[in-house]
Order: structure tokens, then C-alpha cells, then sequence
């Protein structure tokens, strides 16, 4: 790996500030940002990448390698659970092997949106349609987790239906989606309307978004760590492997650098916002001090430090 590259991650404003939040928690600061706040910022964040990959979509032309991206990213959705779970059956049950699986399987569009600010330090472009993969890649996990605990639970009353309509009517979905549209329905003079919103002032958002983030894990941090050697081990390993994995294969589909890396960073997050609330109301017994604090202290802080910089390395390489 780049040691320049490492060091440019790891002194990056948005990193730094994802720091100082969990420092925040430890030292027990007062430093807090208004939920109604937090909402707004991660709406806006979500609608602004949707809204300018709808803007890339609508200069793009429609071609097979698109068709073929998106085959890829949903295997990778498909896949990615169905040996998650089995990895993790023997050791923590079926309910919380299905309900981490599925948290590995989906995507996190935070760390989508870093992710995205990483390829602008680089000056690296990567096309709109990844923005819809994005999207249409949280679903398929969240049914195949559902589907695999009702299998070994022999359980026939689980609503998958309406797990499936959950999924594409999260809120993270609807806005990135919906954005999505609207950028590549509106003219080029309709959208440098509001460029000084969608683009000028991100940066300064995502780092207040990340600040906050950095005071959520700081939170879930101690409460992690009591389950053990084993859940930590599988929130490093199986995200580095997935996202190694996917950047070297990922040439296969495309060429385009920008769309390998986010290939690669999106099948090493894990889903912290849709998979919660979808087990919240499929599997209750699942127990969300496992999967969620495996997604959001170890796995999501590991993909913004050592991973974006790694993942970027493999696909240069390969």
C-alpha cells in the first residue's frame, strides 16, 4: 500500500473529526449535536450524492457494462450473507448469524458518502449508475438473512413481502433513490441552480456528519467489546477480505478505477440504519448489541482509516 496515500487518509479532516468525536465520549465531554441536527445532515449528505449521480446518469449513455454492474453488485449483495452465516451459525445462533449476515451483506451509505469524498481527494471520477447499485444493493442481504433464519428455524410466519417493501422504503433508500431521479430528470442549467448546495458545501457536512458518527461509536465501543475476541475478529477480517476480494474481481465488470473502488468499499461495509430496523420488526430475538455495534465501532471506523487507502491500492494493482 501507498504510505503517502495511508498518511493523506489518516490526516484527512473528515477522519480526524470521526476521531475527536470518540474522544469526545471517552473523556465524557458535554460535546453533543442535536438529533434533529444529525437527521438533517444525513439527509442532506444522501440527497446530494443522489442528486449528482442522477446529474452523471443523465450524460451517461446506457451500455451492457451497466447492465452487467449492476448483475455484479446484487451478486455481491447475494452472496456476501449466505456465507457470512455459516461462519457465524456455530458460534452465535441462527437469529444473530442471520441478522449480522445480513449487516455484512448490505451496504453503508456512510461510509458510500466517505468513500465518495476520497475519490475527490484523488480527483477520480466514477460514474452515476454506482449510485443506484448503491441503492439497490441493501435489499437483497436483508431478505437472504430473513429467508436463511426462517429456514433453520422452521419459522413460515415471517413477512418477507413486507420485509422486501421495508427495505426499499427505508428512508436512506427513498432519498438517494428519489435524488437519483430528479438529478437525471433536471437540465444542466437546473442543476447549477443549486450546485452551491449540493456540491460546494459537502465537505463541510460530511466532517460534521463523521464528528457525529465518531461520538456514536465511542458510545457502543464499551459495550462491544464484552462479547469477545470473536465478533471483533470477524468485523476486521471478513470486510478486508470482501473488499479485497471485490476490487481484484470488480476488473472484470469494468475498467473505470473510481467504480472498482466503490465496488470494492461497498462490499466491505456493513448496513448500521436499514438492517437494524429490519430485524427490529423480523427477527426481534436478534440482538442488536451484537451486529450493530460490529458495524458501526470496529467495521466502519477499520474501512475509513486502513481500508479506503487498501481497497484503492488493490485496484490500482490488480
Amino acid at each position: 500500500m501507498n504510505t503517502d496515500l495511508l498518511m493523506d487518509n489518516l490526516t484527512s479532516p473528515a477522519l480526524l473529526f470521526f476521531l475527536l468525536g470518540i474522544i469526545a465520549v471517552q473523556v465524557k465531554s458535554d460535546l453533543t449535536i442535536p438529533e434533529s441536527s444529525s437527521k438533517f445532515i444525513s439527509l442532506y449528505l444522501l440527497f446530494s450524492i443522489g442528486f449528482k449521480g442522477g446529474q452523471e446518469l443523465a450524460h451517461s449513455s446506457f451500455n451492457l457494462e451497466i447492465v452487467w454492474a449492476v448483475v455484479f453488485g446484487i451478486s455481491i449483495a447475494m452472496i456476501i450473507p449466505i456465507y457470512s452465516f455459516y461462519l457465524l451459525k456455530k458460534k452465535l445462533g441462527v437469529s444473530n448469524a442471520g441478522a449480522i449476515a445480513a449487516a455484512y451483506g448490505s451496504v453503508s451509505a456512510v461510509t458510500f458518502v466517505t468513500a465518495v469524498a476520497f475519490l475527490d481527494l484523488q480527483n477520480i471520477k466514477f460514474n452515476g449508475h454506482m449510485v443506484a447499485i448503491m441503492a439497490l444493493m441493501e435489499a437483497p442481504a436483508i431478505i437472504i438473512g430473513v429467508v436463511l433464519i426462517s429456514f433453520y428455524k422452521k419459522q413460515n410466519d415471517l413477512k418477507i413481502l413486507h420485509i422486501i417493501r421495508h427495505s426499499f422504503t427505508n428512508g436512506s433508500v427513498m432519498l438517494i433513490m428519489g435524488s437519483l431521479i430528479i438529478g437525471l430528470l433536471a437540465s444542466d442549467s437546473q442543476a447549477l441552480g443549486i450546485k452551491p448546495f449540493t456540491t460546494d458545501i459537502f465537505k463541510g457536512f460530511l466532517v460534521l456528519f463523521l464528528l457525529d458518527m465518531g461520538m456514536t461509536s465511542g458510545r457502543k465501543l464499551s459495550e462491544f467489546i464484552k462479547n469477545g475476541w470473536f465478533t471483533v475478529a470477524f468485523a476486521l477480517i471478513v470486510p478486508l477480505v470482501n473488499g479485497c476480494i471485490v476490487a481484484a474481481l470488480s476488473g472484470f465488470v469494468t475498467h473505470e478505477v473510481g467504480d472498482r473502488f466503490i465496488f470494492a468499499i461497498l462490499a466491505a461495509s456493513a448496513s448500521y440504519i436499514a438492517v437494524p430496523a429490519a430485524m427490529k420488526i423480523a427477527v426481534p430475538a436478534a440482538n442488536p448489541g451484537l451486529y450493530l455495534p460490529m458495524a458501526l465501532a470496529v467495521t466502519f471506523p477499520f474501512n475509513i482509516t486502513i481500508g479506503l487507502p487498501l481497497y484503492y491500492a488493490v485496484v490500482l494493482s490488480t
